[in-house]
């Protein structure tokens, strides 16, 4: 593991950037700063051309505080929507921030991932941030102690969360990565190719808020089932897809013994197969495992460089795409979804893995 002094916040407090490196294959290496646990680059190794950095990120360190479009973050308390900013947990109602007109989106404003995390543990291949939230934080019931552990492991980065509270809660983690496979800057993501093992997604609605209802993909533009070229359909004249501009849609995981795999089994729990991505020329594929229920296709539909990118680069408008493992967008609000209630001193763990 190589640590890195990478910038200081006004307070003089020191920003570092974190590199791993895959003991199986040192080209392969994951960047990560102490601000929210962020990647920062995701180098990967591609036969006869040398590696490319494959998500997309901000070109200094402070940016990271701001960072609008959430590159490389780790997104907690909850992850995605929550309709009208509130939820009703044993009886008590709790109200968050209204920062996605009436609703929450990723917490609010002042997430977990725009702060200072502290570094636990380190190997020459895995990393462990942890945070200490407060209750109230954000407006969630209960302290909340998170612990985060990034691996890397034959071409596979490994994210383990886990979540204990004293008080019953929610957690929803995910990661809100942009991934590019022709490299970060080379244009959009319009003629990747994604199968996404998903027969239902979750009908949201005009704002992105799901009630319950679920939409057959077959016959539809959302129907990743056989593998489709993104750019195929994502400016066709449907109802959902003009909502949010675009692909920015839960997907219902099959979780059938045919995705189900014991490679990356943890916590007592097989993952599945949830995306696979593959680049245009061919030479690089992404497919993400998870043990959560669904998976937030986002296609950068609104994504604005307010800041400087990566390399002097200027990324185009859908210039990556986010594969965010997760439970349903409020879900809490759903009884008949599957729930991210954590119980009172019960520790959760969930697993999500980027295999290349």
């Amino acid at each position: 593991m190589e640590k890195t002094l990478w910038g200081k916040a006004e307070d003089g407090s020191e920003i570092f950037l974190y590199t791993l490196h895959d003991k199986s294959n040192a080209d392969f290496s994951v960047s990560f700063t102490n601000i929210g646990g962020s990647i920062v680059n995701m180098t990967v190794p591609v036969e006869g051309e040398g590696t490319r950095d494959v998500v997309l990120g901000h070109a200094d360190a402070t940016s990271y505080f701001a960072n609008p479009n959430c590159y490389g973050a780790p997104v907690m308390r909850h992850a995605n929507r929550i309709g009208e900013a509130k939820f009703t947990l044993n009886g008590k109602t709790y109200e968050l921030e209204t920062n996605d007109g009436k609703n929450n989106l990723h917490s609010g404003t002042n997430s977990l991932h725009h702060r200072f995390w502290e570094v636990a543990e380190v190997s020459d291949d895995s990393i462990t941030f942890t945070y200490h939230s407060p209750a109230g934080d954000m407006g969630y019931p209960g302290n909340m102690d998170i612990r985060m552990t990034y691996t890397l492991k034959d071409k596979a980065l490994i994210i383990d969360y886990s979540a204990v509270c004293d008080e019953d809660s929610i957690f929803n983690p995910t990661n809100h990565s942009y991934f590019n496979l022709k490299g970060h800057g080379n244009g959009t993501i319009l003629d990747h190719k994604l199968t996404l093992f998903a027969d239902e997604m979750t009908i949201a609605g005009p704002e992105s808020i799901p009630l319950g209802e679920k939409l057959a993909v077959e016959g539809t533009p959302f129907d990743f089932r056989n593998g489709m070229v993104i750019g195929d359909h994502i400016f066709d004249e449907y109802e959902e897809l003009r909502f949010p501009g675009g692909y920015d849609h839960n997907f219902v995981l099959r979780k059938t013994d045919a995705e189900i795999t014991d490679q990356y089994e943890a916590n007592g729990k097989k993952l599945s197969k949830a995306a696979l991505l593959e680049a245009p020329d061919g030479k690089l594929s992404m497919t993400v495992y998870t043990d959560l229920p669904g998976i937030q296709l986002y296609c950068g539909n609104m994504m604005a460089n307010a800041v400087p990118c990566k390399g002097g680069k200027d990324y185009e408008v859908r210039g990556g795409l986010c594969l965010e493992t997760q439970f349903f967008p409020n879900a809490i609000n759903v009884p008949a979804f599957d729930q991210p209630v954590i119980k009172k001193d019960e520790t959760f763990a969930t697993r999500t893995v980027y295999a290349f």
